[in-house]
């Protein structure tokens, strides 16, 4: 998703190198049927991708389940939770291991909720389904440039399908529950910075005044033909400003609406609450978890950028400072940054486009009234 950005970055934003060693989660090894050409060695967390351990995970799925199997009926319906059980018991033993992956790669708790999923790609491959073509298994590819996808048949044989063109044939898909990956991944964030100071930017207790907030109307991202095998990807927004304190505050919002390029959302949601700046300026940076964004990772770099930028007695846009923190993994393959809007005020109104071009907010002052 979002291939002009990509262009963007290269010519406007120097990086800055950063990396989080993200902590190992030791997998054991998952047996097979003897029948089964599986191999469920070892997954190490700190070394996988995302897609690594959901590429395994969709081998083992198609070479341990029979095309019948209830769990491949269920998913043609909805996503179903690869935790809920496969019928198969080695099987699940291999997915609880990669769930535990899962989680460390994107730098969430241990004991958070398992991720994994089974979907069918397109509705429209439930016809296929039932008149009885064979299916195949993919995991979801991280990068949006990819061309060309992998699937296995249920033989264990490699399929090569074409990332720009929907297939015939039925296609089931494992990938990161990323509406649940979501709201956990924000309160890494939010806890990790507020450890330091970093996050609190909210009405403060006992406050009897209203306030001027920031209200989005409408809202919308280009459309750049994200491959078909992609689903929908969960947005989120880091809005950022100085404390009354004079100290940066952050803090994140959630935007589980937005989740396809080419369409015009209206939300009507507050995305700056300016009861607790300093100033009557924020910065707004929009973000995806494309099913690889590692929130540790992301909370540690902005730790460390933020930190180190002091309140001079006139508004600092904070937006370069942001970007800088972000991994530099994330400005090749992976699509985490969508845009950002500079210095919004407590009057901003009408429509914004982001500095990176790639979408536009239709903003309006809003008023929020004490009880």
């Amino acid at each position: 998703m979002h291939s002009s950005v990509r262009q963007v970055r290269r010519h406007v934003i120097r990086l800055i190198s950063f990396s989080v060693a993200a902590a190992a989660v030791a997998a054991g090894t998952a047996a097979a049927p003897a029948t089964a050409a599986v191999d469920a060695g070892p997954v190490n967390a700190a070394g996988s991708t995302v897609y690594s351990i959901t590429d395994r995970v969709a081998r083992q799925i198609a070479t341990m389940l029979p095309a019948d199997a209830g769990l491949l009926t269920a998913a043609a319906g909805r996503p179903v939770a690869l935790s809920s059980g496969t019928g198969n018991a080695a099987l699940d033993e291999a997915v609880r291991l990669a769930d535990r992956a899962v989680l460390a790669a994107k730098g969430l708790p241990a004991g958070g909720t398992p991720l994994l999923q089974l979907r069918l790609a397109h509705p429209d491959m439930r016809t296929a389904l039932a008149k009885g073509a064979a299916p195949v298994v993919a995991a979801a590819p991280t990068d949006d440039k990819v061309t060309a996808a992998t699937a296995y048949d249920l033989h264990g044989g490699v399929v090569t399908l074409d990332a720009a063109t929907l297939p015939q044939r039925p296609v089931f898909v494992v990938d990161v529950d990323t509406s649940k990956a979501l709201p956990m991944g924000l309160n890494v964030i939010e806890t990790t910075l507020g450890a330091r100071g970093i996050t609190g930017a909210q009405p403060a207790a006992g406050t009897t005044s209203g306030y001027w907030a920031t209200q989005v109307r409408s809202v919308r991202l280009s459309d750049d033909k994200e491959p078909w095998i992609k689903g929908g990807a969960e947005i989120f927004g880091i809005a950022g400003g100085f404390g009354l304190d004079g100290h940066v505050k952050v803090n994140t919002v959630t935007m589980p609406y937005l989740d396809h390029d080419g369409t015009t959302y209206y939300p009507n949601q507050l995305i700056v609450h300016f009861s607790a700046y300093r100033y009557n300026l924020a910065d707004f940076v929009m973000m995806e978890d494309d099913g690889d964004t590692n929130y540790l990772s992301l909370a540690l770099a902005l730790t460390s950028a933020l930190l180190t930028i002091i309140d001079q007695g006139f508004y600092i846009p904070l937006v370069n400072a942001i970007l800088n923190a972000m991994p530099g993994s994330w400005w090749t393959d992976d699509p985490d940054y969508v845009d950002s809007w500079y210095t919004l005020a407590t009057s901003s109104g009408g429509r914004f486009n982001g500095a990176a071009a790639n979408g536009w907010m239709d903003l309006a002052p809003y008023w929020v009234a004490p009880l």
